[in-house]
């Protein structure tokens, strides 16, 4: 079950898992590989979707990833 972790935007966050295919963050998602962005892959958070997705804007594109997919990167103080 996907994991309940609350960001927030502009947060930080690196992928811990590849999830079977990925989303793209436009006004109409289309269905991607997974193979756009790999593990350990770090992004920005741009906004909460419906349905436990995160907005996420990597490097090679802004994608829907679920939050079981992704982990927060924690701030050095």
């Amino acid at each position: 079950m996907a994991d309940e972790t609350e960001f927030s935007v502009g947060d930080r966050v690196r992928v811990i898992a590849l999830p079977p295919y990925i989303k793209t963050a436009d006004p109409m998602p289309m269905l991607r590989p997974s193979d756009l962005i790999r593990i350990g892959e770090e992004g920005v958070i741009l906004d909460r979707r419906p349905g436990g997705y995160w907005g996420i804007r990597f490097e090679r594109g802004a994608f829907l990833i679920d939050s079981q997919y992704i982990a927060a990167i924690k701030q050095e103080s």
